[in-house]
């Protein structure tokens, strides 16, 4: 007779070669098929399917990561013991370290590159004026021929990413190198937030379990350089206020906390179409607390928002349908669906390491598992699960193609939970596998965000 413990190992094991399997398949697929699947930039080696160059090097700083790796998997059994509010304080520092040491191999170009593009968000934000003006003409200047239209970036998400970023801009923030350091800070948060869903809905133990997979995923290579990191972060918190409101026993936390988490989760609509898929995520921690009523106070929060941004020129149907056009009228149309629709897991692969996918299958595993396991194992296995849904969705979507390693950091965050459910003889090899992970992407790969 096979032991359970056997038995999770196959599962973790499976899931994890399925992982391997994808990414493989769709690193060769275009080379084998001949399919241009307009990744990376030209005039380096593309490396499907991740929008990112072949480009290996070892630079003065190749060390820094690999030090913090080392600091935070030989403290990190003394930083699980700590108690709770320090815990999420050196949860914090940890993951924010490890974020900055993989951005600084390239230097300060590591961290401020992205943001002084033409394309990214800042050069528009600088050149806002008028909030207000700019709300009531947002749609106008998304299409592709119009007068004045907006980068790339801009254009593809609602106002509310830019909005972000005049805001930083308006704090004086404008120097590249200090704008990424605000936005890795910032989305370094999400792990804290994360954590406390975890304790509300699972338990204070396995918030701690998941600790090390959140600190030292592949993903770090994307939080240092994208506002995807701040959506991140926001969605998180959205959720965190959500479970505080579900749980509690205070009326007045309870209305507080809910309305507030209806403000985030809604602003979070409005920064990035796709995070309408959060929807899922609320949707399972609802569930795993059985406790609806709150969720009127959070559904009073995101009407409040819907409705400030509607009133203030922008309505949201109006910019998706004239966004979908842009998309399809610029490199979307030359992306094949029938690679992209497999090839973005196979991308999401290289965000959550095989660690995340092994998760993933023991998840899986529990939610069917018969006798049930414990409340905890199901509340963990739930929230991966759901983040793999959300991806699951946005890529038949046909929205999402390529550059998903960083538009997929709000729901990799809960695919990052599975790994805490690997058996204790499997979480140490797969913990370096996502720190080798990370060092390889980082050091071998010129990766544009």
């Amino acid at each position: 007779m096979t032991s359970r413990p056997d038995s999770r190992s196959r599962t973790a094991l499976a899931g994890a070669a399925t992982g391997l399997v994808l990414a493989a398949a769709a690193m060769l697929w275009p080379a084998v098929t001949g399919t241009f699947v307009h990744n990376g930039i030209s005039g380096l080696p593309r490396f499907p399917p991740l929008h990112a160059n072949w480009m290996p090097r070892l630079t003065a700083t190749s060390w820094l990561p690999l030090a913090v790796a080392l600091v935070v998997l030989l403290a990190w059994p003394r930083v699980s013991a700590l108690r709770w509010p320090v815990y999420l304080g050196a949860l914090f520092v940890a993951a924010w370290s490890w974020t900055v040491a993989l951005a600084l191999v390239d230097g300060e170009d590591g961290l401020g590159a992205v943001f002084a593009r033409r394309g990214e968000y800042v050069a528009d934000a600088q050149a806002v004026t008028d909030v207000s003006a700019m709300l009531a003409g947002f749609v106008d200047r998304i299409p592709v021929d119009a007068a004045d239209n907006w980068g790339i970036h801009v254009a593809g998400h609602p106002p509310g990413a830019l909005l972000m970023f005049v805001g930083i801009d308006r704090l004086g923030i404008t120097d590249p190198v200090t704008i990424a350091m605000t936005v890795l800070t910032l989305g370094c948060t999400a792990f804290v937030a994360a954590a406390v869903v975890v304790r509300r809905v699972a338990g204070e133990d396995w918030a701690r379990r998941a600790g090390i997979w959140w600190v030292l995923a592949p993903a770090a290579v994307w939080v240092g350089v994208s506002a995807d990191a701040v959506f991140m972060a926001v969605a998180a918190w959205g959720l965190a206020l959500l479970a505080v409101s579900l749980t509690t026993r205070r009326t007045g936390v309870e209305i507080a906390s809910g309305v507030a988490a209806g403000v985030v989760l809604g602003a979070c609509v409005y920064l990035s179409y796709g995070l309408v898929l959060l929807a899922v995520l609320a949707l399972a921690v609802v569930l795993l607390t059985r406790r609806p009523r709150p969720v009127l106070w959070a559904a009073l929060g995101a009407v409040a928002v819907a409705a400030g941004f509607t009133l203030a020129g922008f309505a949201w149907w109006e910019g998706y349908a004239v966004l979908r056009e842009r998309y399809y009228d610029g490199v979307a149309s030359d992306r094949p669906y029938g690679y992209w629709v497999w090839a973005n897991l196979a991308a999401w692969t290289f965000t959550i390491g095989l660690a995340g996918w092994a998760g993933l299958a023991e998840a899986g595993r529990s939610v069917v598992a018969r006798p049930r396991p414990d409340r905890g194992t199901v509340a963990v296995s739930v929230l991966a699960i759901s983040g793999l849904a959300c991806v699951l969705l946005a890529t038949l979507s046909g929205m999402s193609k390529a550059e998903v390693e960083r538009i997929w950091l709000p729901f990799a965050l809960w695919a990052l939970v599975a790994p805490a459910l690997l058996s204790p003889r499997l979480r140490t090899p797969f913990v370096i596998a996502q720190v080798v992970a990370a060092l390889a992407v980082q050091h071998l790969l010129l990766t544009r965000w």
